[in-house]
């Protein structure tokens, strides 16, 4: 694939289970702790992550943990269990399992205060990595791609400059845990994707070093999927950087996505994810406003989880939602 072989493998890829063990009705709802809207919609779509679930709930990986302190993994383990094995939408649980650790996920993080969802998605997912590489120091990038969570959410871009003297390729690969699209120009998911691997020149102030020409030169550079993840998730970039401003339009996302055209092998057999969770926000800005998400919970069916309630909706609902993060899986 021009990306180097893992020198180790930290999680056999043929024990990740893609489909639900059990079909059963979802869990419980989620008490808000103050302010804490943010952290309970990304706690349920992370926990109607069919393989991530599947692993948390044979608890394989607290039996053989030897981490000093604070896990993340140990941490999702333990809230993963409560909420699905309760499996009554009517009752719901207190999540001070994460909640206590929220500095240990970003120091940033204080409880009371409304934060962003996505950076908060971020920050857990790379805290359950962190978790899964401890003890294991002086990896390759390739290596460090191998644990669990990687190969669940993990997958490579590949930055391809051309030059447009020599046509000379450079090629650099970069791992991501998620996607973020922008939607400024957008008005679908699909429309943000093909932007999104659409090439920019470089040239003027921009101009690229071409080793083969020697000097500076007009170029293109553009991204594509090289390595495509277990599960997507695709973070809609609602919010300006600067004013914390929100974009309110209209997105439309599909329930199922073929994401073969956005890969490097852009010709071949559909690539399909479904989608699994949408995670919205209502409001005007990332730090006020109100977060929920909807899952599809083991029995196949939707639910609009907004903090301690859990209601049945339908598809058309679901994808007509002002979403901000969409979880797809393979």
């Amino acid at each position: 694939e021009g990306m180097a072989p893992p020198q180790r493998i930290l999680f056999p890829p043929e024990k990740i289970c893609m489909a639900w063990q059990q079909r059963q009705r979802p869990g419980a709802g989620l008490h808000n702790l103050g302010n804490t809207c943010f952290l309970n919609s990304v706690l349920q779509c992370l926990t109607y992550t069919p393989p991530l679930a599947n692993y948390l709930l044979s608890r394989e990986h607290s039996r053989s943990c030897r981490q000093q302190g604070f896990c993340m993994m140990c941490v999702m383990e333990a809230h993963v269990n409560k909420v699905l094995l309760l499996m009554d939408s009517a009752s719901a649980i207190q999540p001070w399992t994460v909640v206590r650790v929220l500095t240990r996920i970003g120091e940033h993080f204080q409880h009371g205060m409304q934060e962003d969802a996505h950076e908060f998605l971020s920050y857990t997912v790379d805290a359950m990595q962190r978790a899964c590489l401890s003890g294991s120091s002086n990896l390759d990038i390739s290596s460090q791609a191998t644990t669990i969570v990687h190969q669940i959410f993990g997958g490579f871009l590949r930055s391809r400059v051309t030059c447009l003297s020599c046509k000379a390729v450079s090629d650099s690969y970069e791992a991501f845990l998620d996607v973020p699209l922008d939607i400024k120009a957008a008005s679908s998911v699909t429309a943000a994707l093909e932007d999104f691997v659409k090439p920019e020149q470089l040239d003027g102030d921009n101009c690229f070093k071409c080793s083969k020409c020697d000097k500076m030169v007009a170029a293109s550079k553009g991204f594509t999927i090289h390595r495509v993840p277990r599960v997507l998730t695709v973070c809609l970039k609602r919010f300006e950087d600067f004013t914390g401003g929100k974009i309110s339009k209209v997105v439309e996302y599909p329930e199922y996505l073929d994401l073969r055209p956005y890969t490097s092998q852009a010709a071949g057999e559909p690539l399909l994810y479904a989608l699994y969770a949408v995670l919205v926000h209502s409001g005007d800005g990332c730090h006020a406003g109100h977060y929920f998400c909807y899952t599809k919970a083991s029995n196949g069916l939707w639910y609009k989880m907004d903090d301690t309630s859990v209601d049945g909706r339908g598809i058309n609902t679901v994808l007509r939602q002002q979403a901000y993060l969409l979880f797809y899986v393979r």
